[in-house]
């Protein structure tokens, strides 16, 4: 079992930047790729971005592409993801979530065995 922590979120005007942490316990997470996923007000939950079990590969959804960085310190079991140039339609609750590594990397959310309870990012205009 992993169990996943998010933190970081929080309220912040459009144009700034903000960076969340998701703290991995139970298992070390280099076995595993991470993902990071949201899920805004009535809609469904969206892939934001992925990386592999050595950080070294990492793919974005296009919302996320130039503003968005993911990355992993396996030594730390934490997996980050740094937010810039906000906008309003970036408000949601962000995830992180799990799935073994040798499965290869998924932008599916019912791919990931593991997730974390979430932490709110709130982007005011």
């Amino acid at each position: 079992q992993v169990q996943l922590v998010e933190s970081g979120g929080g309220l912040v005007r459009a144009g700034a930047s903000l960076s969340l942490s998701c703290a991995a316990s139970g298992r070390s997470i280099s076995n595993y790729v991470m993902g990071w996923f949201r899920q805004g007000p009535g809609k469904e939950r969206e892939f934001v971005a992925g990386i592999n079990w050595s950080g070294g590969s990492t793919v974005y959804a296009d919302s996320a592409k130039g503003r968005f960085t993911i990355s992993r310190d396996n030594a730390k079991n934490t997996v980050y993801l740094q937010m810039a140039s906000l906008k309003p339609e970036d408000t949601a609750i962000y995830y992180c979530a799990a799935r073994p590594a040798y499965r290869g990397s998924s932008s599916s959310s019912l791919s990931y065995d593991y997730w974390g309870q979430g932490t709110q990012v709130t982007v005011s205009s």
